[in-house]
């Protein structure tokens, strides 16, 4: 994901894409009686913001690691589905021969493109704004995963760290027995 994506969806109702403020928006300031030196302070100090994010994105860009809706599939959805959601071959004949009615595997093969088809959708949308859903539902797969004492051990990170009480998996006033 871009940082200067994440700096434009951030501060689109004041800025434009380009890091400069926004016409209505210093009409607004003005209005509610900020003094125009403030107003280019803030608009000044943004802007050298967007710039420096901007200078990241071309010289160190960040990691974007691009998940597709098949890395999110049981092992049995890969031994059964194709990355695009469709049925493998060998699956549906196996299916068949054990008396599964056609019918029942279509509606499968439909279910799971539909599925394939979400994912993309919001992968892609989410893209637009700078987020990288894949990344988002695989950290999510993990930290469900964690076993209660990994994911204490990171609350009590987090605490020290001074991380906002309603991101913590627990209450932090909950006894750890």
């Amino acid at each position: 994901m871009s940082r200067i994506k994440r700096w434009i969806n951030m501060n689109r109702q004041e800025f434009n894409s380009d890091g400069t403020l926004k016409i209505e928006a210093k009409q607004q300031m003005l209005s509610e009686g900020m003094s125009e030196a403030a107003i280019d302070d803030y608009a000044l100090r943004l802007k050298a913001e967007y710039d420096e994010w901007k200078l990241l994105d071309e010289t160190d860009p960040e990691p974007w690691p691009v998940y597709t809706a098949y890395d999110f599939f049981t092992p049995t959805e890969k031994q059964q589905f194709n990355p695009d959601g469709s049925l493998r071959a060998e699956y549906v004949e196996s299916e068949l021969r054990k008396g599964a009615s056609p019918g029942w595997l279509e509606e499968m093969e439909r279910r799971k493109k539909i599925d394939v088809d979400n994912y993309n959708r919001v992968s892609e949308r989410e893209a637009a704004v700078g987020i990288n859903f894949g990344q988002q539902e695989m950290n999510r797969l993990r930290a469900s995963s964690r076993t209660y004492i990994q994911r204490r051990q990171q609350m009590e990170a987090d605490l020290r760290n001074n991380e906002e009480p309603s991101s913590l998996p627990f209450d932090k006033d909950t006894p750890y027995f």
